[in-house]
């Protein structure tokens, strides 16, 4: 059984997801040549704490920052770090979770830092065009499956690896509820109903599918060590459009 949320519940994921936006807008002004992802992650905190919201990941099962940041091959979970500096030609994929009045917004986006490759930038428009592909199939009466399709034939299209072992999921009061969202087609036949809010988060690689998870038990790179790119946003199901969460309203 998969939770409709109430307007009032809506309201203040509304604000949580402002939170989130605020943050990728810091982000994508600060990124640049010389930084440290956890410079980043320094920022991050402090526009979540005077938004008067706190840090979702800080401390979830242990993870010890605010933001994610993965950097080239890494997928997800990459941990914010003091000698973790950005370099010219990096990609960086920065997620964020706020939680407002109990109420959560996840947002993800990967960011070119100077000049990238022409392939890796390819690999990002794909990404992105594949969010908001799986985005529009956000409407009451489709099924599940139809947002994990859409999703696939993007990256079919441009030929990429998908993740298999990661992908969207319902979020509310927590970040992770029902239903999991595959970025690919799984058969589900879930019926999507107004008020179901789901993090759409396509992670395509420029090589193979498969990833696997380095010694510190978060970071997960690709095995083929080829880039990746994570774009997401918390969006909810509408009755003939979908409402995404995650932009700045405030």
């Amino acid at each position: 059984m998969v939770a409709k949320k109430s307007r009032e519940e809506i309201k203040l994921m509304k604000v949580a997801g402002s939170i989130v936006a605020k943050v990728h807008k810091a982000m994508k002004e600060n990124i640049k040549e010389g930084i440290s992802t956890l410079e980043l992650d320094k920022i991050a905190y402090e526009i979540i704490k005077d938004n008067k919201a706190t840090p979702t990941f800080l401390g979830y099962h242990g993870f010890p920052g605010s933001i994610c940041a993965s950097i080239n091959e890494e997928v997800v979970h990459g941990i914010p770090k003091k000698d973790r500096i950005l370099k010219n030609g990096d990609i960086v994929s920065i997620d964020v979770g706020a939680t407002y009045h109990g109420l959560v917004g996840d947002g993800a986006w990967t960011y070119t830092v100077g000049e990238v490759d022409p392939k890796v930038q390819k690999l990002l428009e794909y990404t992105e065009k594949a969010l908001y592909a799986g985005i529009s199939k956000m409407v009451e009466g489709n099924i599940l499956d139809d947002v994990s399709g859409a999703i696939e034939d993007v990256a079919n299209e441009g030929k990429y690896g998908i993740v298999r072992q990661y992908g969207g999921h319902g979020v509310g009061h927590n970040m992770h509820e029902e239903p999991f969202l595959f970025n690919y087609r799984v058969g589900n036949q879930l019926k999507l109903k107004t008020g179901n809010v789901i993090a759409i988060e396509p992670m395509l690689n420029l090589g193979c599918d498969d990833v696997m998870v380095l010694d510190d038990e978060w970071t997960v790179i690709t095995k083929d060590k080829m880039p990746s790119a994570h774009f997401e946003h918390t969006v909810m199901v509408g009755e003939s459009e979908p409402l995404i969460l995650t932009v700045d309203t405030l």
